[in-house]
């Protein structure tokens, strides 16, 4: 762990690793293969050694950004990806076989719900559970149960899993514990601190922050012991214990099924989290006003936020994210007001999928990224068809509310009952 803060940390670890010619940032390396001049050394890196021999498996660029991974979540070692769900992918289908059963949030994003369903056709059972209630999630553990699964705050409907909760269980039944840590980020959350096994991030969220480079990684905290795990195959149970998983996912998730990031995206966003830490200041605390603003409006039924103390886990939050409640909102409007028509209304607010961008967007979620779920799934996640889901962004706050205001005011809804102008 570094002795300096969390950004001047992510700031200087390119140049720390002695980076070519004195740049402060890792290059974009390009190349597809590493030539060496001794055979021996090649062959020691297909065996095993650190090093690079095709691009497929890792470049100069994508380790850079893997380390920097690493230290933000206080792990031992990382493993970048082409995008969030690749990192998934690999994870889910490396390390569980048929048979096998996987306990997950019933509250998870609309895509990685259908990577279950992909899950299921392979033989790989699957348990849908309410994270915040630790009774369901032990009654849901069986013989064959290898890893329980859950989003820190879920997406859109903000319910926060109880994170410490669960990390008992997994330590009690010796299961692989998987966070997603994206809608908070390791600026917010570190789930080290509640037990995890593995981190995953979207790198394509808070972490690249700008909207412009897909990616994903996988974070290995040290905290599981590998040795213990039935499915790690016998070849990648070399030198210690602890790396041991990981060097399957990425022999398999990277080597075999080749979901690299690209040495230009792993750029883009190594280059984005220097101003991480920047950027979630000014995003929690631009969604605590507009959750603030719009909770009791007339215009609005119903608003899901943690940082609220309504929240039903609010106390819950608090204690974990230290007083910061990420950028997501959950936002039902009143009965005749059409959500369709709300949304066009908006002028500063982005009508776009995607969360954790510099940017505030807003969608449908019942009408878009949750569509294919069906009604009875979306009914099970909370997701009603008024619901909006809205990614905070950057902007100066007084614009942002008054987006909204406007917005609601030419759908007919009133101004808020104790007259409150927009400030």
């Amino acid at each position: 762990m570094s002795k300096h803060g969390f950004t001047t940390t992510i700031l200087h670890a390119d140049r720390r690793l002695n980076v070519e010619h004195g740049a402060v940032h890792k290059p974009i390396h390009t190349s597809s293969q590493y030539g060496y001049s001794d055979a021996r050394e090649l062959a020691a890196v297909f065996q095993g050694k650190a090093g690079f021999s095709y691009a497929r498996q890792g470049t100069p660029t994508t380790d850079a950004l893997e380390k920097k991974i690493t230290g933000m979540e206080g792990g031992i070692a990382s493993i970048s990806f082409a995008t969030g769900m690749a990192a998934l992918s690999a994870l889910f289908t490396t390390l569980l076989r048929a048979g096998d059963h996987l306990i997950s949030s019933q509250f998870i994003f609309g895509n990685t719900n259908s990577l279950f369903g992909t899950l299921q056709l392979l033989g790989i059972e699957v348990t849908l559970v309410d994270p915040t209630d630790l009774a369901a999630v032990s009654a849901a553990i069986r013989p064959g149960t290898r890893m329980i699964f859950t989003e820190t705050i879920a997406n859109p409907g903000t319910q926060v899993a109880d994170l410490e909760g669960l990390g008992e269980i997994c330590r009690t039944h010796g299961l692989v514990y998987v966070v997603d840590n994206t809608v908070t980020s390791p600026c917010l959350f570190l789930p080290r601190a509640v037990g995890a096994t593995l981190v995953m991030n979207s790198l394509s969220k808070h972490i690249g922050g700008h909207a412009h480079a897909l990616g994903g990684s996988l974070t290995d905290t040290g905290l599981f012991d590998w040795s213990s795990y039935p499915n790690i195959l016998d070849i990648y149970k070399k030198g210690a214990p602890a790396s041991w998983g990981l060097t399957q996912i990425k022999k398999k998730g990277l080597r075999d099924m080749g979901a690299t990031l690209s040495a230009d995206a792993a750029h883009r966003i190594a280059v984005g989290a220097e101003t991480l830490a920047l950027r979630m200041d000014k995003i929690c605390s631009n969604a605590m006003a507009l959750a603030t603003f719009l909770d009791g409006h007339p215009g609005v039924a119903r608003v899901s936020y943690p940082g609220l103390a309504a929240h039903p886990q609010h106390a819950l939050a608090r204690r974990l994210f230290a007083g910061r409640y990420s950028m997501l909102l959950g936002v039902e409007l009143a009965d005749g007001i059409d959500c369709f028509d709300f949304l066009n209304k908006l002028e500063v607010v982005v009508l776009a999928t995607h969360v954790g961008d510099t940017r505030t967007l807003a969608l449908p979620a019942a009408h878009t990224i949750y569509y294919e779920m069906g009604p009875e799934l979306r009914a099970q996640m909370g997701i009603a068809d008024s619901l909006i889901r809205v990614s905070v962004g950057i902007e100066d706050e007084a614009d942002l509310i008054g987006d909204f205001d406007r917005a609601l005011r030419e759908c007919g809804a009133a101004q808020k009952p104790d007259g409150a102008e927009v400030k």
